[in-house]
């Protein structure tokens, strides 16, 4: 793509944004409809979860806590301290 050149993303390869897109960054708004700058097909980077170029929509990050028998921690410390 030339940096040059203005893009016309309503010639037909770029394909309307879906709900999710709403509030992203890289959204484009050309003749009444608006298109993602990066991607030609937006529906298809939401099939499988998050899109990667989401700029508003963080993936979730679930954390598990651990108990640990703090007798067995220091079992495994010190059995790993001599050999």
């Amino acid at each position: 793509m030339e940096t040059g050149k203005e893009m016309n993303y309503s010639a037909g390869s770029f394909q309307p944004i879906i709900e999710k897109c709403d509030g992203c960054e890289r959204v484009v708004s050309e003749e009444g409809s608006t298109y993602c700058k990066t991607y030609t097909n937006p529906a298809a980077k939401w099939r499988l979860g998050i899109c990667n170029f989401a700029t508003h929509a963080k993936p979730e990050i679930n954390v598990v806590k651990v108990r640990i028998n703090p007798l067995k921690a220091a079992k495994r410390a010190s059995s790993s301290r001599r050999g």
